[in-house]
């Protein structure tokens, strides 16, 4: 079945053009595994600060970067950019600067936490339809192109030739419209919906558009770098949980989630997700106690 996407807005707004590109800064530290000053605040800021209310003393978030090999002036240059892209805001208290999560920054950070802590979760099967996207941006539009590629990608779509994107899931077609909206491409695209011929292998589909021997070597050495450390100290303990949290961020961007009957015998996913709620949950306890310890010497502090 074909069909042209619909075209539901000319332009986006300027608020909706920021979260935008805030969504292609974080998913693109993402799916680099980043460890730059951003990415380690992101991550700092969505598993220790969003669920105390959105809001910490600079002191708690420069110590705890600190904690995590982030020179002082990388800490607050970082806090500066993410209140640029309005992510976050500052709120002065005499001497002292109180951050607080935006609208944006909040629903940014509840967003990709959900597709985070969901993702390998809820294994489904596969109808055997596919969702086919056809989308052509011109080499000057380079900007475009990049931010296309991080949200599809993120959604979970594999481009096996140049302009064309495809993922083993119908009900992507709903959340691709809407990327395709947002960037103002949908006049441009074509979508369609459907099973592929008889004659077409589904394994040589899969292996044209994603590496799928990179990501299940990435999936075994995740599991061997973390599934037998044991942090001794609250402060090991903070550091490793934002560990695994960064190197978990990367996988939504290489797994597509394809369904388990499409994958080789023996795929490591589960295994990996598996480990990574685990680990979580057993550091999760020591990793908040120091993060309320940073937090309280912070408000202490004149």
């Amino acid at each position: 079945m074909s069909r042209r996407t619909n075209r539901r807005s000319e332009h986006v707004s300027t608020t909706d053009t920021r979260r935008t590109q805030a969504q292609v800064r974080a998913a693109a530290d993402a799916g680099s595994a980043a460890t730059s000053a951003r990415s380690l605040l992101l991550t700092v800021l969505g598993e220790f600060v969003y669920p105390r209310e959105g809001r910490a003393w600079t002191g708690a978030l420069v110590e705890a970067l600190g904690t995590l090999g982030v020179e002082t002036k990388s800490a607050r240059q970082a806090l500066a950019r993410m209140g640029a892209e309005g992510l976050v805001e500052a709120e002065r208290h005499g001497r002292k600067v109180e951050w607080s999560l935006t609208e944006a920054g909040s629903r940014l950070i509840a967003e990709g936490t959900e597709r985070i802590y969901t993702f390998l979760r809820n294994p489904h099967g596969w109808d055997g339809r596919w969702l086919v996207l056809n989308v052509a941006i011109p080499e000057s539009q380079r900007r475009l192109r990049h931010q296309l590629r991080t949200r599809l990608t993120w959604l979970g779509m594999g481009s096996p030739a140049p302009g064309l994107w495809i993922v083993p899931d119908a009900s992507k077609s709903g959340p691709a419209r809407d990327v395709l909206d947002e960037l103002g491409l949908a006049d441009r695209a074509f979508a369609w919906v459907g099973t592929a011929d008889e004659q077409t292998d589904p394994a040589r589909l899969l292996s044209a558009a994603w590496d799928l021997s990179d990501v299940a070597q990435r999936y075994e050495r995740f599991i061997d770098d973390f599934a037998r450390r044991t942090p001794d100290s609250g402060r090991e303990a903070f550091a490793t949980q934002v560990e695994l949290i960064q190197a978990w961020r990367g996988f939504p961007f290489l797994d597509p989630e394809i369904p388990l009957e499409l994958l080789p015998s023996g795929w490591p996913g589960e295994r990996a997700a598996a480990t990574f709620h685990e680990c979580r949950e057993r550091w999760h306890a020591a990793a908040q106690s120091e993060w309320e310890r940073l937090a309280a010497a912070a408000a202490a502090s004149r």
